[in-house]
């Protein structure tokens, strides 16, 4: 069965890497953006991937320019901004396309592993979550509106069950 770990993507500073690296962790991967309404949620990614990452765990995040035009800069812009604004401690990597004839590979299947509500795939918004085990298989897609610390909890116990 393929899993997370059979991606390849590249990193904010334009490096090709496999997700296999992760492999063994839990992950919750994010598309973000920086000029949204959920961008806040950056400080939450933040303090999760902070205070478990040393239980296996990381925070993966995907800038997206699809949902109105609210990640507008370059890699490299957008890298600045994370760091000047929240200090973003968790991987970064590439903006992509989550949805359409250019979505990324690994989006499409995070998708299918995980529909959204009423079986829909597409993804709605910034800041879309995907919960992964660490044997790579999505266990849970979380929306915009689901803020970092209403999930840690069952990130916490998806540690301690694996």
């Amino acid at each position: 069965m393929p899993s997370v770990y059979d991606f390849e993507v590249k990193t904010i500073d334009g490096k090709t890497t496999k997700l296999d690296k992760y492999r063994g962790q839990a992950l919750l991967i994010v598309n973000t953006a920086s000029k949204c309404g959920y961008t806040p949620q950056y400080t939450g990614l933040n303090q999760l991937h902070k205070k478990l990452s040393h239980q296996g765990f990381a925070v993966l995040g995907f800038p997206c320019n699809q949902f109105g035009g609210q990640e507008p800069g370059s890699d490299s812009d957008i890298a600045q901004f994370c760091d000047l604004s929240f200090k973003v401690e968790f991987p970064m990597f590439s903006k992509i396309q989550v949805n359409g004839q250019n979505e990324a590979p690994l989006y499409k299947f995070l998708k299918e592993q995980a529909p959204g509500i009423l079986g829909t795939k597409a993804i709605k918004w910034n800041f879309t979550k995907f919960l992964i085990d660490k044997k790579g298989i999505v266990l849970e897609r979380f929306a915009p509106t689901d803020k970092p610390e209403d999930i840690e909890v069952k990130i916490e116990k998806l540690l301690q069950t694996l």
